[in-house]
């Protein structure tokens, strides 16, 4: 194999690693911005990961800025000159911000959202856009805009989404870090495909804005991605706290950033709740390829235990779905005001406000009714584990030409999200939980883990997958082929 050059040198450091070159001075902000242009030159064409990228002599015109402020003895955070992409359905001033949506691919917003001014202030220089699918509904990006996002290790595959184009831009090196949000699984399913790390923050841990509701709107969070735990907890440290615009935002931070504290790993009681009794079909090698996870855990010294999700599954499914139908159609709405606009929107999107119509308050009362009770089991789970663990996804990368999996193990899938079931239960209870990698399939297709902890034990549930990350240093060395044309 052929030495590394210095810009793959640079890009095949994490962001934390990155961070220290850079302020150390063995790397200028501007080298790492030209190492990583060029890589996006180079593969990004072939996977489509980022979108509405900037100029470069724009690019490297900040870079040189962030070079002259290091060497008058300032940085700006931890972050300072580390290239970095937004989420296409968040804010970043004077980039467009088109959901995926053709009815949006002209708004370039003026003010950033809170997430990217966070980063932002950390020091980061947004290089553009990571693609997502339109509205950021279903764990495949594709879009009319953009067209569609490919997994990283098999560019036949899907790449999961929404944050498809965040995972697949990590684990080709084309970006140190990511940014995401997660409504359904969105950081944690692509993550999973792509052998990264992608952590879901409790529910308040990343204050959202700007945002049509900040009440009820509480399912979606916005987080980090990393190819380390260590850059993952930096990340969200970044992102993290209490705003004014977001009032059930959590004010702590909990001692985020690097996971901080004694950590015994053997002294973690997981309870693994695998396919909640035969309730969740799965395909061939799932469960077996998250047992061989399960065992890295046990190797440190965990124990690892079945458990049972204690409430049926299908009653949570259904009070999902309520919840689900009835924040989804709010934010579909807006674009149905004019009549014209419904032949430019995905049928799984109208759909969703279709099924919302008719939804009385009574019904949204019963099915948070049953979130409460599904909250309350969830907290008795964790009276006898310390953390809980599932399969990240049903299913391996599917054809990325597919809409979405129509069926799972001879089961069929009645709804265009009902193959990635799994994702719900630490969204529905505003638990925090990262999806960490779990190996490989006969194929060379990744795997994910989900672990699960307790309500705020957003750095419990870092330091245990920090301890895991150790155990795991063979697949983490897997890098996606390289293209040949």
């Amino acid at each position: 194999m052929a030495p590394a050059t210095p810009g793959e040198a640079l890009t095949a450091l994490d962001a934390s690693a990155l961070s220290e070159a850079i302020h150390a001075r063995r790397a200028s902000c501007r080298e790492v911005m030209q190492a990583y242009q060029a890589r996006i030159r180079r593969l990004n064409p072939r996977y489509n990961a980022l979108v509405s990228l900037r100029p470069d002599d724009e690019l490297l015109a900040e870079a040189d800025a962030c070079d002259a402020e290091l060497a008058r003895g300032r940085s700006r955070g931890w972050l300072h000159g580390i290239p970095q992409a937004i989420k296409d359905l968040t804010n970043a001033a004077g980039l467009p911000t088109t959901l995926g949506s053709p009815l949006m691919r002209h708004f370039i917003p003026r003010e950033d959202g809170l997430m990217a001014a966070r980063m932002k202030a950390a020091g980061c220089i947004v290089v553009g856009k990571s693609n997502v699918p339109e509205f950021g509904l279903g764990s495949h990006t594709f879009n009319p805009v953009f067209g569609t996002t490919l997994n990283a290790f098999d560019r036949r595959k899907s790449a999961g989404g929404s944050s498809g184009g965040a995972a697949v831009a990590l684990a080709l090196r084309l970006l140190p870090v990511a940014d995401g949000s997660d409504f359904m699984g969105s950081l944690r399913n692509p993550a999973a495909w792509n052998n990264v790390f992608g952590f879901r923050p409790s529910q308040g841990r990343v204050p959202m804005w700007p945002a049509q509701d900040v009440w009820v709107s509480q399912l979606g969070t916005e987080g980090p991605m990393g190819r380390s735990v260590r850059d993952v907890a930096r990340l969200l440290a970044t992102q993290a706290g209490w705003s004014p615009d977001s009032p059930l935002s959590i004010a702590g931070s909990a001692q985020l950033a690097g996971a901080e504290g004694i950590f015994d790993p053997k002294k973690a009681r997981i309870g693994w709740l695998a396919d909640l009794d035969a309730y969740l079909p799965m395909a061939p090698g799932i469960l077996d390829g998250c047992a061989t996870a399960l065992r890295r855990l046990e190797g440190l010294g965990c124990t690892v235990e079945p458990a049972r999700l204690g409430l049926p599954p299908e009653r949570v499914w259904d009070a999902w779905l309520v919840w689900r139908r009835v924040l989804v159609a709010a934010r579909i709405a807006p674009f149905l005001l004019k009549d014209s606009n419904r032949a430019h929107i995905k049928p799984e999107a109208l759909w969703e406000h279709e099924q919302a119509q008719g939804c009385s308050a009574a019904q949204f009362m019963a099915a948070s009714v049953t979130r409460t009770q599904f909250h309350q089991q969830m907290l008795k789970l964790f009276e006898r584990h310390d953390f809980l663990a599932l399969p990240t996804t049903q299913v391996w990368p599917f054809d990325a030409a597919e809409r979405w999996p129509r069926q799972i193990a001879g089961r069929a899938m009645d709804t265009y999200h009902r193959w990635m079931e799994v994702v719900i239960y630490a969204t529905f209870a505003g638990l925090p939980c990262i999806s960490v990698p779990a190996g490989f399939n006969e194929v060379g297709l990744p795997l994910g883990l989900q672990l699960i902890g307790r309500p705020l034990d957003d750095a419990g549930v870092l330091r245990l997958a920090e301890a895991y990350e150790q155990v795991i240093g063979d697949w983490l060395a897997v890098e996606p082929p390289t293209p040949t044309d």
